[in-house]
C-alpha cells in the first residue's frame, strides 16, 4: 500500500478543520455533533476520526489557529523590540484578519462562551490563552527594560492590563463593529502615555 504524502495528510486535515468552521457557524459550537462534521467534510467516518478523535480536538485545533497567529507576531515583535503600541498594531492587524469572512473570531467567541460551562473547552482556552498572556509579558518586559513604561512598574500586573486590549478590541469589533483600529490605537497610546512633568 502506498505511503500517503504529508501534503495529502495536511490537505485532509484542514479539510476537516474547514467543515468544523462551517458547521460551528452555521448551527453554532454546541449543537454540532460529531456527525454534522463528517458529514460536512464529505469524509468517512474512519478518515475524520483518524485526525480527530473528539469535537474537542477539533476544537482544540481551531483555537490553536487563532492563538497560533497572535502568539507569531508576538514572538516577531519580541525579536524586533518595537515599542508597545506599534507591536499593539500588529497584533490588531492579526484580529482584524480574523474578522474577515474566513476568519475564526466568530468562532472564537463561541469557544469563549462554552467554556464558560464546558470544562473540556475550560482547560483548552486557559491552556492557550495562558500561554498567550505569557508570550505578551515578553513585549510587557521590553517595555519597562526600555524605559517606554515605569521601571517599578509590576511587569505582571501591567501585562494583564495590556493583554485585555487584544480580546477586548476582537470583541468589540465582533459584536459592534467599531472601533476603528487606528482609533483604538490612539486611544490606548493615551492611556498608556506617561505624563510629563
Amino acid at each position: 500500500m502506498p505511503r500517503v504524502s504529508e501534503d495529502h495528510l495536511t490537505a485532509r486535515r484542514e479539510q476537516i478543520l474547514v467543515a468544523a468552521r462551517a458547521c460551528f457557524l452555521r448551527k453554532g459550537l454546541h449543537h454540532t455533533s460529531m456527525q454534522d462534521l463528517i458529514k460536512e467534510a464529505g469524509l468517512s467516518v474512519g478518515a475524520v476520526y483518524r485526525y480527530f478523535k473528539s469535537k474537542d480536538e477539533i476544537i482544540a485545533a481551531i483555537a490553536e489557529g487563532v492563538v497560533g497567529g497572535i502568539s507569531q507576531q508576538i514572538g516577531e515583535s519580541a525579536e524586533r523590540r518595537l515599542p508597545l503600541m506599534d507591536s499593539l498594531a500588529l497584533l490588531l492587524d492579526v484580529i482584524d484578519r480574523q474578522l474577515e469572512p474566513d476568519g475564526a473570531l466568530p468562532i472564537a467567541l463561541q469557544i469563549w462562551a462554552e467554556s464558560t460551562i464546558d470544562p473540556a473547552i475550560r482547560a483548552i482556552v486557559h491552556e492557550r490563552y495562558s500561554a498567550l498572556r505569557a508570550s505578551v509579558r515578553v513585549l510587557v518586559s521590553h517595555a519597562v527594560e526600555s524605559g517606554e513604561l515605569p521601571a517599578d512598574a509590576d511587569i505582571d500586573e501591567m501585562t494583564g492590563a495590556f493583554y485585555a486590549l487584544v480580546p477586548g478590541y476582537a470583541l468589540q469589533r465582533l459584536l459592534i463593529g467599531n472601533p476603528e483600529r487606528d482609533a483604538f490605537l490612539r486611544g490606548a497610546s493615551a492611556l498608556f502615555a506617561r505624563p510629563t512633568s
